[in-house]
């Protein structure tokens, strides 16, 4: 897997001060229910027992095993000001699961 960041979202953390060993974490909001999407954002939480950490220029960013499954295996997060972190792509299936007897 790998996590970039454009000049933009480097600049933005490393100017955001870690407070209270509270780091960037990629979280995702998962909806639906036949058929689901997900949105990554980006988070500031406490480390997690399992989180896999990525380090980029001197930032560690932190993913939980159930975020990681949906990210692609490349990553790109951004920065905007007028929306804040944007993170990879929108995830979205319409597949429906109905099991039959």
């Amino acid at each position: 897997m790998v996590v970039t960041l454009t000049e933009s979202a480097l600049d933005k953390l490393k100017a955001t001060e870690i407070k209270e060993e509270k780091y960037p974490r990629i979280d995702a909001d998962i909806a639906g229910g036949c058929g689901i999407s997900v949105k990554f954002t980006l988070v500031f939480d406490e480390p997690r027992r399992n989180d896999s950490v990525i380090e980029y220029d001197g930032i560690q960013i932190h993913i939980d095993r159930f975020t990681k499954r949906y990210l692609d295996e490349a990553t790109q997060i951004d920065y905007e000001v007028e929306q804040g972190f944007l993170v990879g792509e929108r995830f979205a299936s319409s597949a429906c699961a109905i099991e039959l007897d």
